[in-house]
């Protein structure tokens, strides 16, 4: 698979993959998310993510979303822990409208007052909707639980009541320290020219940060070791839901691809993974289940995660440390090891039929410098991984000395 990239001037790195599309998927990531905030910053790069399309210094907020949406563009943006992203769908004629766009929503947005107040009752809605639902929660409060204490565990939502303190003021110099073209990536899906990318970036985008700044690092904070233990949080809701895991690889660890096969035989979207077809399929104890792997720059986190009635809790967990124990106990059989690839080979092939996810993946691992930016790198990788590799893994990762478990009921 053939990318066109450059670092311009400015420092913007730029990746693009051609595509006999009409379709352009481009924008900018970066990398400032929740774990670069301050404890007195909680919840700021996602609402500065928010107030980025109330207005600039050259155009009002109507303007900012109709000039592209008149075209029958689609503009989106989201946050994560460790980078915000900007991005739009569009026919390829208005690209030059689209990195003009972008670019002004990312680097001079105006966060106006009268705006702000409104935008963080928007967010806290945000916040109770999410609250509300136990099934997404579980996601927060185990990462919370893991990472006591380290950037990488605050809930990237942040809190109503210390958002309303934020002024324009703070949103600013969050935006100034983290979103630089030093610091971000623009990436581009589609049948455009690469050499007038280039020249629309240059023009659109701020000149390089200046050389006396200090270079944007992530907060590295200790982490204590985890041990096995069950917490249990009263939500009063029907079904127990219960996450099982641990923290596991980063994103360029070598034995994360080992993992993200593991991953998809235990867990994974097909209905024979083994966690489905063991809970729901014979048992009927659960209506889903499936296990997950999340990457950062340094640590990761892997957990299974199922709702149940509460008297079956404690029947699907003992479950599923039965089959972890096997993983880590017995070595896939070469027939096994054979069909879990070819299977998640081709989860991936339909995958790459999301242009939109492709690109924000192949943008992603430009900003992160993630050892594999195509689908080709990735087969081939899995295809390296050995029974012996898989079984060292699970005994590494899925112990149940180090595993936490998570109970809302």
């Amino acid at each position: 698979m053939r990318y066109n990239t450059l670092t311009l001037p400015n420092g913007l790195r730029v990746i693009h993959q051609p595509a006999e599309s009409p379709i352009l998927y481009c924008g900018f990531q970066i990398a400032a998310g929740s774990r670069h905030e301050e404890p007195q910053e909680y919840g700021i790069a996602h609402l500065c993510e928010h107030m980025a399309f109330k207005g600039t210094k050259h155009r009002k907020a109507w303007h900012l979303t109709n000039t592209l949406e008149a075209l029958g563009a689609e503009l989106n943006a989201f946050t994560t822990k460790e980078h915000t992203v900007y991005y739009a769908a569009l026919l390829k004629q208005y690209t030059a409208k689209a990195v003009e766009i972008l670019a002004d929503i990312v680097f001079h947005a105006s966060y106006p007052e009268s705006e702000l107040c409104k935008e963080i009752d928007v967010v806290g809605d945000e916040i109770e909707t999410f609250n509300d639902s136990p099934a997404e929660l579980i996601y927060d409060e185990f990462e919370n639980i893991l990472f006591k204490g380290h950037p990488l565990g605050h809930s990237i939502l942040g809190k109503t009541q210390q958002l309303k303190t934020y002024t324009p003021q703070m949103l600013s110099r969050f935006r100034d320290k983290h979103y630089r073209t030093d610091n971000a990536v623009f990436f581009a899906y589609g049948d455009i020219d690469f050499k007038k990318l280039v020249a629309l970036l240059q023009k659109y985008t701020p000149e390089r940060p200046a050389d006396n700044l200090p270079a944007v690092t992530v907060p590295h904070a200790q982490i204590t070791d985890t041990h096995a233990e069950t917490i249990t949080l009263k939500h009063h809701t029907h079904l127990a839901h219960v996450m099982v895991g641990s923290r596991s690889y980063s994103l360029n660890h070598p034995n994360r691809i080992s993992l993200y096969l593991l991953n998809n035989i235990l867990g994974g979207p097909a209905s024979n993974a083994r966690f489905n077809n063991m809970l729901r399929e014979k048992k009927a104890l659960v209506y889903n289940v499936e296990s997950t792997h999340a990457y950062y720059l340094d640590t990761g986190v892997w957990s299974v995660c199922f709702a149940a009635e509460k008297q079956n809790v404690q029947k699907c967990l003992r479950l599923i440390h039965k089959e972890l124990q096997h993983m880590c106990d017995t070595q896939l059989t070469d027939t096994q090891i054979k069909a879990a690839k070819k299977q998640i080979k081709g989860q991936i092939a339909l995958g790459a039929e999301s242009h939109e996810q492709m690109a924000l993946d192949f943008g992603k691992a430009m900003l992160f410098n993630a050892a594999e930016q195509d689908m080709q790198t990735l087969c081939q990788r899995i295809d390296e991984v050995t029974a012996l590799q898989l079984q060292q893994v699970a005994c590494e990762i899925f112990r149940e000395e180090s595993l936490t478990t998570l109970i809302i009921e």
